[in-house]
C-alpha cells in the first residue's frame, strides 16, 4: 500500500508556472510508473502526464505537450509536475497516481492506476 500526497497547487495568472509535487509513503515508488491526472468541474478525470518507473520514458496529453514536464526523484520517493505557460483550461484538481504492478509501462488510462492522492487545486486566472 502506498500513500500519495500532492502539494504545490494554488492560484496563478495565465502565463505563469507552478510545480506540483507528489510525495509517497508506505512503500517505494521506484519500481512503478507514475501519472498525473486532472479533473475540472463538470468534466471527467483526464490524463495529463506519466513517467516510467526509471524515468526513462514520459508521456503527455496533447493539451500540455511542450508546456508541462514530469520528473521523479526515487531517492526522495517523489514525483513532480512542472507546469509552464498555464492557461485558463488548466484549471482543475490535479491528482497523482501510482501503478500497482512493478516495471509496467506508463499508461494514460486512469483505471490502470491503483493508488491515488487526494488532489491539489490549480486555478489559473485571466
Amino acid at each position: 500500500q502506498v500513500h500519495l500526497v500532492e502539494s504545490g497547487g494554488g492560484l496563478v495568472q495565465a502565463g505563469g508556472s507552478l510545480r506540483l509535487a507528489c510525495a509517497a509513503s508506505g512503500r517505494t515508488i521506484s519500481r512503478y510508473a507514475m501519472g498525473w491526472f486532472r479533473q475540472a468541474p463538470g468534466k471527467e478525470r483526464e490524463f495529463v502526464a506519466a513517467i516510467a518507473w526509471n524515468g526513462g520514458s514520459t508521456d503527455f496529453a496533447q493539451a500540455v505537450k511542450g508546456r508541462f514536464t514530469i520528473s521523479r526523484d526515487n531517492v526522495k520517493n517523489t514525483v513532480y509536475l512542472q507546469m509552464n505557460s498555464l492557461n485558463l483550461e488548466d484549471t482543475a484538481v490535479y491528482y497523482c497516481a501510482s501503478r500497482s504492478l512493478r516495471y509496467y509501462d506508463t499508461t494514460t488510462d486512469p483505471i490502470d492506476y491503483a493508488y491515488w492522492g487526494q488532489g491539489t487545486q490549480v486555478t489559473v486566472s485571466a
